[in-house]
């Protein structure tokens, strides 16, 4: 039963950082939105709290797994993990990357807003290596909705990138 709570909470996890970084992405390139922009921010921030909360869960659930054990060391000091220790160090580097964004998003107001700015990119980087994670640890990774799964937050992300990054105004 922990095995399966474990999955979905990172299943889970994943789906709402995507969906966050998406939004953060767009809000990035001043994206016009139908929605006011205060409430397009929080929005994001909701995203981003509660992927925090679902990568706590998938971490606490896994600590408590039986079927792959794993030590406190092995959760906290990436590629030391018994089970597949590369993608579950990516794992690893996500969430404590994640975990350090979030620090700064708490002292936001005592940082200079292009420090602040250029610490917050660095969760494309959480993306990028939760994506890694998912697709090399997983026990759905084979599985067509899981590949369906990743395949639309892969693209959504790259969709909004090309958005943001395009030399013309491009609508959300």
């Amino acid at each position: 039963m922990i095995w399966y709570f474990a999955r979905s909470s990172g299943i889970v996890a994943y789906a709402l950082l995507s969906a966050s970084v998406v939004i953060g992405i767009l809000m990035a390139g001043r994206t016009r939105f139908t929605w006011p922009r205060f409430a397009v921010e929080e929005v994001h921030r909701f995203l981003a709290i509660l992927t925090g909360v679902f990568v706590l869960l998938h971490g606490a659930t896994l600590f408590l797994d039986s079927v792959v054990p794993m030590s406190v060391a092995q959760e906290l000091v990436p590629f030391t993990s018994g089970y597949r220790p590369f993608a579950v160090g990516l794992g690893v580097m996500a969430a404590e990357l994640m975990a350090a964004v979030g620090i700064s998003n708490h002292f936001r107001k005592e940082l200079p807003h292009a420090i602040w700015r250029r610490i917050h990119y660095l969760t494309l980087g959480v993306w990028l290596l939760a994506t890694g994670h998912g697709l090399l640890a997983g026990t759905d990774r084979f599985d067509p909705w899981f590949a369906a799964l990743a395949g639309a937050a892969i693209s959504s992300t790259l969709m909004a990138a090309y958005v943001r990054f395009s030399p013309r105004r491009l609508p959300a």
